[in-house]
């Protein structure tokens, strides 16, 4: 099935343009996106192209709008009083792309077993999944996990997934983001076959890579079993276009060993002082007291300043 055809018309400067920039950076998405200033533009598109979906903004006249053929359209509202047709979708205009994005998914069809109507099935061969894990607190994990995304991500599609019992409010992922793990792991439980749909909608951006905000309450996080962690983990790696998933692992998570043994390598942060290594060598033990032999394998120790 080829690409569809979105078609994003709104004379606003720099709005359509700004939109069709945030769906085409989403290269798991399989549109093919226009942007048009006037249905002047767009009437006279639709001589050459089947429009598949129209985003247009209310103020233009619903009689013009009646003029073109799109199998969908979605009416950019302000006030939310706007008049739209019996056929037409409303869509709050002026919030952020990932919400736009979401409402368009939602009123297509996100439960469609095909996935047809926005993945692009091109799926890679399976991908790396670097685990970043200390028992050394206070070095640096997070700060170390997001540079490592950013670095690898400057070659390939990247995924940061923050799994830690305090992730922080702030900072780099916002005070109040539209989507967290929380969101994400509620399709995982379902065994929905649209979870890259669902990871299209609900990911954040970390300048140049992906990420899934960390959950805000630490008590869901303690509540996530091990077999829910290890079956968000293989779904994300199976069916998401993702060539590396970068998992920032916290020492309090359920089945954190697990996790560890999924993963392609771990990425240790360390420091040289007494303590540090203590601690480390105490974590080591206790893999191999466990039968946890193959993580010590994969541990590639990383050292910090201490």
């Amino acid at each position: 099935m080829g690409s569809k055809r979105l078609v994003i018309c709104d004379p606003e400067d720099g709005y359509a343009s700004a939109l069709a920039s945030y769906f085409m950076r989403r290269k798991e998405l399989a549109f093919q996106v226009y942007v048009c200033k006037s249905l002047q533009k767009v009437q006279k598109l639709q001589e050459e192209e089947h429009i598949d979906y129209l985003i247009v903004p209310a103020d233009c006249g619903r009689k013009e709008r009646e003029q073109i053929a799109a199998d969908k359209k979605f009416i950019l509202t302000v006030s939310g009083q706007e008049q739209v047709g019996k056929d037409e979708i409303p869509i709050q205009k002026y919030q952020s792309g990932e919400a736009i994005l979401t409402e368009i998914i939602n009123s297509c069809g996100l439960y469609d077993d095909t996935g047809e109507l926005f993945f692009r099935t091109v799926k890679k061969t399976r991908g790396t999944l670097i685990g970043v894990f200390s028992p050394v607190h206070r070095i640096g994990k997070t700060s170390y996990a997001i540079e490592l995304g950013q670095r690898l991500a400057s070659k390939s599609d990247v995924l940061y997934v923050n799994m830690e019992i305090y992730g922080g409010r702030g900072g780099v992922f916002g005070e109040n983001p539209s989507y967290t793990l929380a969101d994400i792991l509620y399709y995982s439980r379902q065994e929905s076959k649209n979870l890259p749909l669902v990871l299209s909608a609900m990911t954040g951006r970390l300048k140049n890579m992906d990420c899934i905000n960390p959950m805000p309450v630490s008590e869901d996080v303690k509540e996530v079993t091990p077999q829910e962690w290890t079956g968000l983990i293989r779904q994300i790696m199976e069916n998401s276009i993702y060539e590396t998933v970068i998992l920032d692992v916290d020492e309090g998570l359920r089945g954190v060993y697990d996790i560890l043994r999924l993963c392609t390598e771990v990425h240790m942060p360390a420091a040289e002082d007494e303590m540090s290594c203590s601690k480390v060598r105490q974590f080591e033990e206790e893999l191999q007291l466990l039968g946890y032999e193959d993580v010590l394998q994969k541990l590639n120790r990383k050292e910090q300043k201490g």
